[in-house]
């Protein structure tokens, strides 16, 4: 069963009576859900990712209330239940595997289940906003400091000249910088009193870099298409940090979802920007990066 398929015959079979919500009061969902995908175009998400319209358990639906997170949890729900959201943009898919067979004792099956019952539709821009001009990506490389950036693997425009939209980013700066200089300013860009750094063998902080490639979330597979000195994202597997350090490449790694959650008050704003005064834009307060400090 495809994803959409799953979604519509979801949305049919676990529906209940439900007073359907004021037109009267915010905007139509489809002037909603456009205003998402002229921010980020769906085209450009990966061909792996589930992004785009999730849940939509109302055939005719106002948003008065968007409610913005990086994870769609059990305590995100119960939030937007609380603050009178009846659209959640989660910048992860709840929705991702193949979906035959739903069950109340698997979390994330729960969450949609309660959402369909609550009558709140899902939304996921996911990598299509990390590949967009301005989303997540161009975001994290606000961090590195001056210099001239691409992505690291550029779309192509109409006439075949290479977009300045795609995944992860490289930035090569206008001069050579100590790598703790670097990451210094890549913690204060994220707020964070410390990453994890891997350097190769002899390397310090004091080692110069120029080429840094940047990509939010689990960025391995788009990073190790750049030739790079230092290589920053929110998590890589341990080989792949071996195979980073074996090409002479420092490896600053900040925990997953620290490298996107900065993105939301900018996606908030663009949003309102484009819905205007009828619609409120809140960001969750009970959605945060899972992993602490011991």
């Amino acid at each position: 069963m495809s994803y959409r398929t799953a979604t519509y015959v979801i949305s049919y079979l676990i529906r209940r009576p439900m007073k359907e919500k004021s037109a009267s009061k915010g905007l139509p969902l489809k002037r909603v859900i456009a205003a998402l995908e002229e921010i980020a175009p769906l085209h450009l998400a990966e061909e792996w990712d589930n992004a785009g319209l999730l849940l939509a358990p109302r055939r005719h639906a106002a948003v008065a209330a968007v409610m913005l997170t990086i994870d769609l949890t059990e305590q995100v729900l119960a939030e937007a239940v609380r603050r009178k959201c009846s659209l959640i943009v989660s910048y992860h898919p709840v929705l991702f595997e193949p979906v035959q067979r739903l069950h109340m004792d698997h979390v994330s099956h729960r969450v949609v289940l309660e959402a369909i019952r609550a009558g709140i539709t899902v939304y996921s821009p996911h990598t299509a906003l990390d590949a967009v001009q301005g989303g997540v990506n161009d975001w994290l490389a606000d961090g590195i400091g001056e210099g001239r950036r691409t992505p690291i693997l550029p779309g192509l425009n109409e006439d075949l000249s290479e977009s300045a939209q795609g995944p992860g980013r490289l930035v090569v700066l206008a001069r050579a910088t100590p790598a703790r200089t670097v990451i210094q300013r890549i913690k204060r860009h994220l707020t964070l009193p410390r990453m994890r750094i891997a350097f190769p063998a002899g390397r310090t902080g004091a080692k110069k870099v120029r080429r840094i490639a940047v990509c939010a979330g689990a960025g391995a597979s788009v990073l190790t298409q750049a030739r790079a000195d230092l290589y920053v994202t929110g998590e890589m597997k341990h080989h792949d940090i071996l195979a980073a350090l074996a090409e002479d490449t420092i490896v600053a790694i900040s925990e997953h979802t620290h490298t996107e959650r900065g993105y939301l008050p900018i996606l908030k704003k663009n949003l309102s920007k484009q819905l205007g005064p009828s619609v409120r834009i809140l960001i969750s307060r009970s959605d945060r990066e899972p992993v602490r400090w011991g």
